[in-house]
């Protein structure tokens, strides 16, 4: 052995046959070299190393271009950046790499009944559940959502505090979006931009509403805080994605036997929440207001429209959440 060497440094020295070099892991072929045997195949005596393996040329070397060759494509735009990904753009010295921005989604709880968490209730209050589900829907997906506080009741308040969320890239109201005499939320986008749609054949979720206002989309989610979630879901989600140039998620399916009997919806499909048990799906639905509906649900069954029942022991597809 005539000279050692180490990861980030060379041996100066050139290997001559019958001589070999000590070399680490991830360290530079010395001259001369073109092959590498572990140390556990050799037995050294000073600098007189005896080999116990035979080693053919090529053994154990990393080649330079192996792994990437010049002019080689690496990554390609639009693509997302997994861990992998990263460590290829590092690999090329890059420091920087041009990427989207998060989209910046406002949201806007409205109604005089919900209070902030972490503040004293009125008796006709309940504290307030859809900024915290929303927000987290658009946080999973590619978004920042960005907390408007809560608005009240009040057509001149609302009408502000839309001007400050509509400096984001969309909005996302909670509340207001039925047609009830203080539900102004409709009325308020209409004069402001263009209502698409108000209402749609679902349940839970049918007052959902959505908007363009000064070219940024708006949703007017149900106040019910389950309608309000599984409506985040199906349209907010994919909006989101899309505005964040994500691809479409996909989400896991089940098939379970379901547990009871489900009546049908007249003119609506309905998304009902279930849990799975043994490989049977067990509806778990309560009410609209009931966020539990969905805290303890694995995920949810369709039900198409006008049928009239689905019966106990019906196979079903289990959209998981």
């Amino acid at each position: 052995m005539i000279d050692s060497t180490y990861a980030g440094f060379s041996s100066a020295k050139k290997v001559e046959k019958g001589q070999c070099i000590a070399i680490t892991t991830g360290a530079r072929m010395p001259a001369g070299a073109n092959a590498v045997l572990m140390i556990e195949d050799t037995e050294r005596d000073g600098d007189k190393v005896t080999i116990m393996r035979a080693v053919s040329p090529g053994n154990n070397i990393g080649k330079m271009g192996e792994d990437i060759t010049s002019g080689e494509l690496v990554l390609k735009k639009g693509i997302m950046l997994s861990p992998g990904k990263v460590g290829v753009i590092a690999s090329q010295g890059l420091t920087a790499a041009a990427v989207y921005r998060k989209p910046r989604v406002a949201v806007m709880p409205t109604g005089e009944e919900i209070g902030a968490a972490g503040t004293k209730l009125n008796p006709e209050q309940i504290y307030d559940i859809n900024s915290h589900t929303v927000s987290a829907v658009i946080n999973q997906n590619g978004g920042e959502a960005v907390m408007m506080g809560i608005t009240g009741d009040n057509e001149q308040t609302l009408k502000t505090t839309l001007k400050e969320a509509l400096k984001h890239d969309m909005v996302v109201i909670s509340g207001g979006s039925s047609v009830g005499e203080r539900d102004l939320l409709y009325k308020i986008l209409d004069e402001a931009g263009e209502v698409l749609f108000h209402g749609i054949q679902v349940k839970p979720g049918k007052p959902t509403l959505f908007a363009i206002v000064e070219g940024k989309p708006v949703f007017g989610m149900p106040g019910y805080p389950t309608s309000c979630l599984i409506n985040a879901y199906l349209l907010l989600e994919p909006a989101v994605r899309r505005l964040s140039n994500l691809p479409p998620r996909k989400r896991c399916t089940e098939e379970a036997v379901l547990s009871a009997n489900i009546s049908g919806s007249v003119g609506r499909r309905q998304f009902l929440t279930v849990k799975l048990r043994d490989g049977k799906a067990l509806p778990i639905f309560k009410e609209s207001g009931a966020i539990t509906t969905t805290a303890q649900a694995d995920g949810y069954i369709v039900v198409a429209e006008n049928i009239d029942i689905l019966p106990r022991g019906e196979r079903v597809k289990v959209i998981l959440f």
